[in-house]
């Protein structure tokens, strides 16, 4: 018999739209962009907020990242700049336009000085921060908004990208062309994740079209859709410490699904609106979730 898991829910905030979360790798804390342009630094131990930052004039932060090794944090926004904050003292340490429409993602390299920004002009661009942020590169390829990024988790000198033009792309730092493209949606997809298991590596793309797919990363061969979602999946997030995928969407619910099986265990709605973005604290297991009206914060038990 399969074992169950359960959410729990530690807290709730209420706030602006939030549209990216994520965790700091020490600090109990929680970045949080917002629709709204704003950027706030949460507790969520002792449930409190630590800084705010103002970052655009009314015009919405799509991607907020850490960036502990500095003590930054690297923010994407509608006014198609890169913001980057010193935490600790709220200095502003660089501004810079990046892209000719709105940041969608901002991806920080696990071990290089390469931040990775993807765009609505259809563009990804990798800029080396130690290097006064000068663009090393630009990725061409995709025809319509570039949504999201993810490294391959095996070799950092490869990420994935997925776009509203329905494709999956996948490339080397060191080319501007893709080295691999997969049509993977009718529609627009809007997430991308990769997973790791002990038969292989694979990669899920989440979509306009409602469904989840899962693709062998070597042969780009999807081997399973999970149905479920009744609108746009809008953020994937892989479990490491259970063998579960959790994916949320527009449809206002958090749908947890078996690693191994891809069967459905639970779905979840926090009654908080649409459900915009997701992440996890791998150390410790913390999940947060952002909505339409705020987010929420906890953990995967067993059921």
């Amino acid at each position: 018999m399969s074992l169950t898991h359960e959410f729990q829910v530690e807290f709730t905030q209420r706030s602006a739209r939030v549209k990216s979360l994520d965790l700091h790798p020490v600090n109990p804390w929680l970045l949080v962009g917002q629709h709204s342009g704003t950027v706030e630094i949460w507790n969520y131990k002792l449930q409190r907020l630590e800084k705010s930052f103002t970052v655009t004039n009314n015009l919405p932060v799509r991607s907020a990242k850490f960036m502990a090794q500095k003590d930054w944090i690297i923010i994407g926004a509608d006014d198609m700049k890169i913001h980057v904050y010193d935490y600790n003292t709220k200095e502003k340490v660089k501004e810079f336009k990046a892209h000719e429409d709105y940041i969608r993602n901002v991806v920080v390299h696990p071990k290089q000085s390469y931040i990775l920004s993807s765009s609505d002009d259809h563009q990804i661009k990798i800029w080396n921060w130690e290097n006064d942020w000068s663009c090393v590169r630009t990725f061409e390829g995709h025809s319509h908004y570039v949504m999201q990024l993810a490294f391959n988790p095996k070799d950092d000198n490869i990420f994935a990208s997925v776009s509203l033009d329905g494709c999956a792309k996948v490339w080397n730092l060191q080319d501007s062309n893709p080295i691999a493209s997969v049509a993977a949606h009718e529609r627009g997809v809007n997430c991308i994740t990769y997973l790791t298991r002990e038969d292989g590596l694979y990669f899920l793309t989440g979509s306009d079209d409602c469904t989840i797919k899962v693709w062998d990363s070597e042969s780009l061969r999807c081997i399973k859709v999970l149905e479920g979602h009744t609108n746009n999946v809008n953020a994937i997030l892989i479990n490491p410490h259970h063998p579960l995928i959790l994916t949320v969407s527009e449809d206002k619910t958090i749908r947890i699904w078996n690693a191994i099986t891809y069967e459905l265990e639970k779905t979840l709605d926090q009654g908080l609106g649409r459900v915009w973005a997701i992440d996890i604290e791998k150390n410790t297991n913390k999940i947060v979730i952002g909505c339409d009206e705020g987010y929420l914060v906890g953990n995967v038990i067993n059921g």
